[in-house]
């Protein structure tokens, strides 16, 4: 895997801070040291290998069938960190996921070539949001998760 581009940034608003850093990423199915790299801030926590998994299954979709294994396609990754919220953003070249196939469901029948891993992303994050055009997936867990505290304690 070989990192075209990494912007950090930041901004305060309204005295939160927020950070992001962008990335572009040739299309590739070689993705464990892409994964490992969007998991830095969230080393040794106790849902590492459930945001290891979901993780992989966007980007895997974005490869696959966004981009369709073209390795003149390029991935963006945003990553997001604020006070409450972990988020990365995925998009691919894509023509986009239809509505009806991001609801997260798994597939009627158990032999259909694809549609478990929308539902395994649905089931590894707090928050999935799709971009209009279907293209880009918008992924979140809470941080109050990754502190060990449950889903509604007040952050520090």
């Amino acid at each position: 895997m070989v990192s075209l581009s990494r912007r950090p940034r930041s901004l305060v608003r309204a005295g939160r801070a927020m950070r992001w850093t962008d990335y572009i990423t040739p299309s590739t199915l070689h993705l464990a040291p892409f994964v490992e790299l969007l998991l830095e801030p969230v080393a040794g926590v106790a849902v590492l290998a459930q945001l290891q998994l979901g993780l992989h299954e966007v980007l895997v979709n974005a490869v696959r069938h966004g981009n369709e294994c073209d390795p003149a396609k390029c991935l963006r990754v945003r990553r997001i960190v604020t006070p409450r919220w972990l988020v990365w953003q995925v998009q691919d070249q894509g023509r986009g996921v239809p509505p009806q196939r991001r609801l997260g469901s798994l597939p009627e029948c158990p032999e259909a070539p694809c549609g478990r891993g929308i539902f395994l992303i649905h089931h590894c994050f707090d928050d999935v949001r799709w971009s209009s055009r279907g293209n880009r997936l918008q992924v979140a867990i809470q941080r109050s998760r990754l502190s060990g505290r449950g889903p509604g304690s007040p952050d520090p």
